[in-house]
């Protein structure tokens, strides 16, 4: 019998690259991508998938508990990969009750209907979670987080994340469902939606838009290329054990304004202009309520019980991402249109 794989959130910027790795990876297993196609869900991130046969796509929103249960029931999957959720801080705290209902509710009811077909017959079943690193909340200058560190949510987002960790981790303790957990530092990469701060600075660079900062811009964070973490959650999948939590990093700490300066040079270099010019658009703007200082992963555990380690430095990776950008400009465009407009303006006014 063919396996059945249901990932949700897979049209998102991570889910994308996660299903394209199953789907080619694994032509004997039956991909079905649940996505709710909000503002940052594009199918046009997986045109490269359309007519596969191994692979299904249904819109389906993840609060919606009746279509979710209807779905599993259909398609009867023994593996899920859990990607779907909101996952921007500065839109928590405009509207934190979005937050709860995708990351907390949502992710019940996904737990509830793997269990309702799974009738408490866990063999060869599993439910994987990925979440993120900001449950722990912030570090000083040093340390790491480990998988036993405890968690300390500072924004609605983190703590909608934090809540959802706790109810798989429930359910596996209370029902027995075999579930594991990777809680990952901040990805970027190919088909990032331009909210977030790497390819928001590709798209300003390129529209000699100022690239707007944060507080005094030392903001630290471990980044992660998102090829990397698909191949670790692929990892994690098939041969982390159950009921284990796996912290998943890129060994990558940046403060975030000598991320932008790096940025900066390969893009001039890349589009062929002065030394400098992209810098003089870094502008610092008012920090948001309850930044974190730093993140950064201790990785150790999944190296050393998986073999998994990342495949390109940041500034090969940055260069890779800034390349695909350069050449996909028709999908930027078309992701920076209508209401992410509307919402850039109010974010950063």
């Amino acid at each position: 019998m063919k396996r059945t794989v249901v990932i949700t959130g897979g049209a998102g910027f991570i889910g994308s690259h996660v299903v394209r790795v199953f789907v080619n990876k694994y032509p004997d297993y039956n991909i079905v991508n649940l996505d709710a196609l909000t503002y940052a869900g594009n199918l046009e991130n997986l045109k490269d998938l359309e007519g596969k046969s191994n692979y299904t796509f249904i819109k389906a929103d993840i609060t919606d508990a009746a279509h979710i249960s209807a779905i599993f029931q259909q398609y009867m999957p023994d593996g899920v990969i859990h990607l779907a959720a909101e996952s921007h801080v500065d839109r928590s705290i405009t509207d934190p009750l979005a937050f709860v209902m995708t990351n907390v509710i949502g992710t019940v009811n996904l737990l509830n209907a793997a269990r309702d077909i799974w009738k408490d017959d866990y063999e060869g079943k599993r439910f994987h979670h990925v979440s993120t690193d900001e449950v722990y909340g912030t570090l000083g200058d040093t340390g790491l987080f480990t998988e036993d560190t405890a968690y300390d949510p500072h924004s609605p987002y983190s703590a909608s994340k934090a809540s959802s960790d706790h109810f798989v981790r429930a359910y596996h303790d209370t029902y027995g469902l075999p579930v594991v957990l990777t809680n990952c530092s901040n990805n970027y990469g190919p088909n990032h939606f331009p909210e977030k701060l790497i390819p928001l600075c590709i798209h300003n660079i390129l529209n000699d838009k100022p690239l707007p900062i944060y507080g005094d811009g030392k903001f630290t964070r471990d980044w992660l290329f998102v090829i990397d973490h698909a191949k670790a959650i692929d990892m994690v999948f098939h041969q982390g054990n159950s009921g284990e939590s796996y912290n998943v990093g890129g060994f990558n700490e940046w403060q975030n304004i000598d991320l932008v300066r790096e940025l900066c040079r390969q893009m001039d270099q890349k589009l062929g202009r002065e030394a400098g010019t992209s810098e003089r658009l870094i502008t610092f703007v008012k920090d948001r309520p309850g930044h974190d200082l730093r993140y950064a992963i201790d990785a150790t555990k999944i190296n050393q019980e998986l073999g998994y380690k990342p495949s390109v430095t940041f500034e090969e990776g940055l260069s890779i991402t800034i390349d695909w950008f350069l050449n996909n400009q028709v999908w930027l465009d078309n992701v920076t249109s209508g209401e992410y407009q509307n919402y850039y303006s109010e974010q950063y006014k």
